[in-house]
């Protein structure tokens, strides 16, 4: 009884066998999958330039044109529409430049929103890391602990430390930290748990490596793509709160910008001016969708779940 494929060489064979492993793909066009994989590029690439966009003009593009400074404006200069010379945005009610506000509030946003995820990515992570890993006693107290902190009211408990410890950006940030440790600590937690008992880790444990060896070389690279999703998602939840806090009034303390700011401020006279309540919203919201979006299509692209 012939065998089927054995009257074909080997390379034949081989390639017999890997085109049947690819069913899901072998009735779909070539053209298809390209421009899927078109749209999954473009996907995380226009979101990421826009990105990349506000930055440029927050951050190196007051350094490299002269942008008037966002306070200190001449009171003669007060209320100027869009599009007067020298102030494309115009001005607001005390004669500061409102461009040069939008782009400094942005400064303020970003800085604290990565200030927020990197404190609770170090902190966060390192002790859902050694939670996971280590179990007992010493995980029971930590996620019981953090269980506490995210049960609370975001908005709530936010402003009762910003309250307590004064306004000022470290307090902000520090304040916005105490939701984002114990976020990040619950995600490295559930991604420890998964990857302890996989058999590199299992056989570098039965190398004699240590804890902190084990943690550092092999369970931080494999859960760095999802923490850096969660990341970018996290960060356009910190730039709402943040800027909840600035219309609370109990952000960034003047005569600092902020988007916030600028939004409770052109809310007074919202039927009068409504571009000074239109604008920063629209930096707000393209800034938060965009950070979400690329969060999501970095997430879809590294198959992080």
């Amino acid at each position: 009884m012939a065998v089927p494929g054995a009257e074909l060489p080997g390379a034949e064979v081989l390639a017999a066998v890997l085109s049947a492993g690819d069913v899901p793909n072998a009735g779909r066009p070539r053209g298809a999958r390209g421009a899927r994989g078109v749209l999954r590029t473009l996907e995380v690439t226009i979101p990421g330039a826009v990105l990349l966009l506000l930055l440029f003009f927050c951050f190196i593009w007051p350094v490299v044109y002269p942008v008037p400074k966002p306070t200190g404006g001449s009171i003669l200069n007060a209320g100027l529409p869009m599009w007067s010379p020298g102030h494309i945005l115009g001005t607001d009610n005390v004669g500061n430049d409102y461009m040069s506000e939008m782009l400094y509030g942005g400064r303020v946003s970003f800085e604290i929103a990565a200030a927020v995820q990197l404190i609770g990515l170090l902190v966060g992570g390192l002790l859902g890391m050694i939670a996971g890993y280590s179990g007992g006693l010493a995980e029971a107290v930590l996620m019981r602990l953090f269980d506490v902190f995210i049960a609370f009211p975001s908005l709530v408990l936010v402003l009762a430390i910003v309250d307590s410890l004064g306004q000022s950006e470290p307090n902000v940030i520090w304040a916005l930290s105490a939701f984002s440790i114990p976020a990040f600590a619950r995600l490295t937690r559930a991604a420890t748990l998964r990857l302890r008992d996989q058999p590199f880790v299992v056989a570098a444990r039965l190398s004699s490596a240590k804890p902190w060896r084990v943690m550092a070389g092999h369970l931080a690279p494999n859960m760095l793509p999802q923490l850096l999703t969660f990341s970018l998602l996290g960060a356009g939840v910190t730039i709402i709160l943040e800027g909840a806090l600035d219309f609370l009034g109990y952000g960034i303390p003047d005569p600092a910008p902020s988007w916030g700011k600028e939004i409770a401020a052109g809310g007074t006279i919202l039927s009068v001016r409504p571009g000074l309540v239109i604008v920063p919203s629209i930096f707000l919201f393209v800034t938060v969708v965009c950070l979400n979006l690329t969060g999501d299509g970095l997430r879809g692209r590294w198959g992080v779940r």
